[in-house]
């Protein structure tokens, strides 16, 4: 089983390329941040990165999702590393359920050693739980990058381009394992 990990800079369309990847046969998992984030705004929580336990949350969903995922080659946006960055960025301890899950990840080899880091395309379209300047998402970017290298990843980038583009230049790099049939 091989474990991708495509991240990068808010905004940058992360989720559109692992949405055609799911369409080309690949096993994905979504973000947990953004999943923590609805459910929480759902809720009537207008902030949740606020609440002292929202790391956890992420961590804890991060790890179920990737303990849940099927296929021989599986496509993650976003993994604990990136909720180091979260946690860096928003000025935030390193839990011990955070410090425990990156050292589990890296001592089980969960996901392979090169990252797939998406370039943002200039801009940063808010939603409703993205809350960030395209300048402040820069920064995360930033603080993403630094993370990845400080726990041993090699960043691989994925430039700024069309949607097709950016899907074939991901599926090329993960294609040398055979993509799992569309499930349905």
């Amino acid at each position: 089983m091989r474990r991708y990990v495509l991240t990068g800079t808010p905004g940058a369309g992360k989720t559109s390329i692992l949405r055609c990847l799911a369409e080309l046969g690949y096993g994905v998992v979504e973000e947990a941040a953004s999943a923590v984030i609805a459910r929480r705004q759902a809720l009537g929580e207008d902030e949740p990165w606020t609440r002292a336990s929202f790391i956890d949350e992420i961590v804890a969903l991060q790890r179920q999702r990737q303990l849940e995922a099927t296929g021989s080659v599986q496509v993650f946006d976003r993994s604990p590393v990136c909720t180091h960055a979260l946690a860096t960025y928003l000025g935030r301890p390193v839990s011990p359920a955070l410090t425990a899950e990156l050292e589990r990840i890296s001592s089980e080899g969960v996901y392979e050693r090169h990252v797939l880091f998406v370039r943002n395309l200039g801009f940063c379209e808010p939603t409703a739980a993205r809350r960030i300047s395209f300048q402040d998402s820069l920064a995360f970017e930033k603080i993403h990058e630094e993370s990845y290298r400080a726990f041993g990843y090699e960043l691989i980038d994925i430039p700024a381009a069309d949607l097709n583009h950016r899907v074939a230049t991901v599926s090329s790099l993960i294609s040398d394992a055979p993509p799992q049939a569309p499930a349905g």
